[in-house]
């Protein structure tokens, strides 16, 4: 009882706070993404994401080395090619956009971890991740073209695949293809609990993956269900995930704090484009001081169970942690 137990005891100065800060962000923890688009000598500013680009393979790879130079060694890839079709055939295709910067990456600085994004969403005319039929994505002849992607990726270097479309079943079929091929060591992060989120904006716009009808609602999870996360965790890892990862990260803690406490993997969480430029545009407006919101919002991810972030702010924070 007061005054025997006084809490701000522990409060009174920085270096005590340090001592018993219960949660720490590192580089370690962060993959930073990165979209990659055809041409040469090409870096284009996402106009809704402050300091995010589409960029050329030649402008990816001195991003690579700037990354490694912050200490950051993880990025995930998102493409953009330069033709689309009802079938996303660019996404498979041996010479696509991801498979010639991954192979890019890995011969400009191998000890990079290269995570590929495997979706159709920014391959296809329509903007879906799947096959489309009377306007719905056929969820099992999608896996298919799922699968040859993936595949497509670890030939060419991709060190863990990242599926992100939500179809049933596509954990199981590429894991399968991944061993029929001898890349039986090749890591699924599976987008486990990807939910249909207003917070993607500004990543639509960056991967020019928006639906031209329609939206992900029959594929992706309703934001208002919590215990249906814990039943796509569970199926994909009993088809063959490593990883599993939450999306958002933000509105959503409390779901990666129940995939944290009831699943004995490693736990991702992707801080969305929408929770990103929310804090540039604050922060341009004057009404936030952009490092602290920033700060707060990765610690809150990590206390919240998450031991991988994917997110915008990489490079930011690693400034600040460098410096």
């Amino acid at each position: 009882m007061f005054p025997t137990h006084r809490c701000r005891r522990l409060r009174k100065s920085e270096p005590i706070r340090r001592l018993v800060r219960e949660t720490s962000i590192s580089v370690d923890d962060f993959v930073y993404p990165l979209f990659v688009t055809t041409g040469k000598m090409l870096k284009k500013e996402i106009s809704s994401m402050p300091g995010c680009y589409q960029q050329s393979i030649d402008y990816v790879i001195k991003e690579i080395k700037e990354l490694q130079s912050l200490g950051i060694n993880n990025v995930i890839l998102f493409g953009i090619p330069d033709k689309k079709d009802d079938l996303g055939s660019s996404a498979y295709s041996e010479n696509g956009i991801i498979q010639n910067a991954v192979k890019a990456i890995k011969d400009a600085v191998p000890s990079m971890i290269v995570i590929t994004d495997v979706c159709l969403c920014e391959y296809t005319s329509h903007g879906h991740c799947g096959i489309v039929e009377d306007k719905d994505v056929n969820n099992d002849k999608t896996l298919s073209l799922l699968s040859n992607q993936a595949l497509s990726h670890v030939r060419a270097g991709a060190d863990i695949i990242a599926p992100s479309d939500m179809m049933d079943g596509r954990i199981s079929i590429i894991r399968e293809a991944l061993e029929n091929e001898g890349f039986i060591n090749t890591p699924i992060m599976s987008y486990a609990v990807k939910y249909a989120s207003a917070f993607y904006g500004p990543f639509r716009e960056a991967a020019e993956s928006a639906p031209k009808f329609g939206d992900r609602k029959t594929y992706q999870m309703d934001p208002a269900n919590r215990r249906e996360a814990m039943r796509e965790v569970i199926l994909d890892l009993e088809e063959g995930a490593d990883i599993v990862m939450v999306k958002p990260a933000l509105s959503y803690l409390d779901i990666i704090s129940d995939i944290k406490d009831n699943s004995f993997v490693p736990v991702a969480a992707y801080n969305v484009s929408g929770e990103y430029s929310l804090v540039k545009a604050a922060s341009k407006m004057g009404w936030i001081d952009e490092q602290k919101v920033m700060l707060e919002i990765l610690t809150s991810i990590k206390r919240a169970g998450a031991d991988i972030i994917i997110t915008y702010f990489a490079k930011d924070v690693a400034r600040i942690l460098h410096s």
